[in-house]
């Protein structure tokens, strides 16, 4: 069944054929665990081909059955290999997402071997990202744990990530010294899948240095080991680099021909169809999501049902016995003047329910921004966390230095334990300011302005309702722009308020902006932009958006309450009359300027001090 595995990195044609083959045999024995295993090796043997929205399907169908089987293992190996897909196809965000998700379900496992391949990756997704800080900390995380293994390939892998690292970092020669140091690795211990790599690296480094005859040496042999090993994705880096020095050197025909090469791999790896496709799976996982969520509440619909209908049962055999025994009228009527309590009990809440409307209008921004902040504090307490257990490490060796009497050695571990000192407390402290916040925010208000800086509470909400509409729809994905006034500085508002008209505008702006994306329009990029001005006196804080606008003929009707124009159950129809009541009893006014199939802008214009 693994036969395949010989052929991934040598002929990945001939291994995706016995995988195939493999795969329609562990269907026909009904061998659950080995259809789950072809299809990982499946969607590897089809991404090291460049199909990656087949493997993606590949893999999403092996996720599922793990989860299903409630294989903690297999889902983690899956999670690995999405995350890789996602990255190879620049979808860097998504695959960090999955890999992440597997470095944690590894580190429960204890798998240290999956888990440093994971955090080599997610160190790559940084690098890609252009956070050349968080790729060097994972880079430097996976050779930590890679401590104690013998993998020449994953070793290779590893320098080879520290090199691209500080290649970003401005730091070159470190970096040149690193993929040396990968390249010596790999041919040492005789290994061919990294070579390309690390060879185009080296060659990108002398192209940085204006080395260029080092430079193009390094680039046509990693061209050549990557055609030997038909690796597309190493073919169009390396086409696009000897490209540029080829023009260097006035060699136009050898310049067009790898030009040519490389476009011939950017439609083989990313052209329009592959897009498609993407989209298609993604679409059908969206779907697939839905439908279990439907079903989970289905179920749950039912399970009340039946209370429901046994409560009723039971009241009924009640009813009946307490009929049948007429010395028990007393129990009978205590019974009903309970029933008749829990009646009027009803109504008194039903009445309070319609007077409670517009406050739990006001209480459901703090919901939805539940997810974001789970977000938001989740990676200051990752970095709280990562930097706590690099400082053991330190103070471990800083022990070892003293009792060897190394006080130059001493000074430096010294210095890298008060840096990451500095760097908890800064993280720390920005949990504890989320957290301040969102208490400031589920409060009831309490009618007093104070001095707030209007900047940091728009970006603040600006961001916990992005990441809160992330955790909930992990399709949705929107670009986000700020233009603050810094001269802006504090101004007397009822924070909470103001807060939750900022909310509001922002959430309906990400809603209008990811219902035009689902129209599928060509070239369509969903922006939210937010700025704040002074002027005259007036601060403004601005919400704009390129949604499909709104109609002349609602224009007039969205200040009013209980209207919306969002399908049923989605809207109350309160949100923008809140905010219009809000902004109106500080002083300000609430404006709306749109033009239909462009967008909208919300203008909150309030006094300054």
């Amino acid at each position: 069944m693994r036969i395949e595995n010989e052929y991934f990195f040598t002929k990945p044609d001939t291994a995706r054929v016995i995988a195939e083959k493999a795969l329609a045999l562990s269907r026909e024995l009904r061998y659950v665990r080995g259809v789950v295993t072809n299809l990982n090796e499946l969607a590897e043997a089809t991404r090291f081909l460049g199909n990656y929205p087949l493997a993606l399907k590949l893999n999403f169908e092996a996720l599922q059955m793990n989860r299903e089987m409630k294989d903690i293992n297999g889902e983690a190996r899956t999670m690995a290999f999405i995350g890789l897909d996602y990255i190879e196809f620049r979808e860097y965000h998504l695959g960090l997402e999955y890999l992440l998700s597997a470095i944690r379900l590894d580190k429960e496992m204890h798998n240290q071997l999956r888990e440093t391949f994971s955090l080599t990756n997610a160190a790559n997704a940084y690098d890609l990202l252009k956070m050349p800080d968080s790729a060097l900390y994972y880079s430097k995380l996976a050779y930590k744990t890679y401590t104690g293994l013998n993998h020449g390939p994953l070793k290779s892998l590893i320098l080879t990530r520290m090199g691209n690292a500080y290649v970003a970092l401005g730091k070159k020669d470190s970096a040149l010294t690193y993929y040396q140091m990968a390249l010596a690795n790999s041919m040492n211990v005789n290994e061919k899948v990294n070579l390309s790599k690390i060879q185009r690296k080296i060659a990108e480094v002398f192209e940085l240095t204006r080395q260029y005859d080092s430079s193009l040496y390094y680039a046509r042999q990693s061209f050549l080991n990557g055609e030997l090993l038909i690796q597309r994705f190493e073919l169009l880096e390396t086409s696009e680099l000897l490209t540029r020095l080829f023009y260097q050197r006035k060699n136009m025909d050898s310049a067009f021909y790898y030009q040519d090469v490389a476009k011939a791999m950017t439609d083989s790896l990313y052209g329009p169809q592959k897009f498609k496709e993407l989209q298609l799976l993604m679409l059908e996982e969206q779907q697939r999501q839905q439908e279990i969520q439907r079903e989970q509440e289905r179920y749950k619909n039912n399970t009340k049902m039946v209370g429901l209908w046994s409560a009723i049962g039971v009241f009924f055999i009640i009813a009946f016995l307490l009929y049948r025994n007429n010395r028990h009228k007393q129990k009978a009527n205590a019974l009903l003047q309970s029933q008749k309590e829990k009646i009027q009990n009803t109504l008194s809440e039903l009445k309070a329910t319609q007077s409670q409307l517009i406050q739990s209008e006001k209480m459901a921004s703090l919901g939805e921004l539940t997810a974001g902040i789970a977000h938001e504090i989740q990676n200051p307490l990752n970095f709280v966390n990562n930097f706590s257990e690099v400082n053991g490490e330190l103070i471990r060796e800083l022990k070892e230095e003293v009792i060897k009497g190394n006080l130059e050695e001493v000074s430096a571990i010294a210095n890298d334990i008060e840096s990451n000192s500095e760097k908890i407390n800064h993280h720390g402290k920005r949990a504890d300011a989320i957290v301040k916040g969102m208490l400031q925010h589920s409060r009831s208000s309490s009618g007093i302005k104070e001095p707030t800086d209007i900047n940091a509470l728009a970006d603040e909400y600006l961001r916990l309702s992005y990441h809160g509409l992330r955790a909930r729809d992990k399709s949705f994905n929107a670009t986000m722009k700020t233009d603050f006034d810094e001269t802006i500085g504090n101004i007397n508002i009822i924070p909470q308020d103001i807060g939750r008209v900022v909310l509001n505008l922002i959430n309906n702006a990400f809603y209008v902006v990811d219902e035009k994306k689902k129209q599928n329009q060509h070239g369509y990029e969903p922006i939210v932009s937010v700025s704040t001005k002074k002027s005259n006196g007036t601060v403004e804080i601005k919400v704009k958006d390129n949604g499909n606008g709104i109609p002349q003929k609602v224009l007039d009707k969205i200040f009013h309450p209980f209207f919306t124009t969002k399908p049923t159950g989605q809207g109350t129809g309160l949100g923008l009359s809140l905010s219009y009541d809000i902004v109106k009893a500080h002083g300000g006014e609430l404006k709306v300027e749109t033009k239909e199939g462009e967008g909208s802008e919300f203008i909150i214009q309030l006094p300054g001090n």
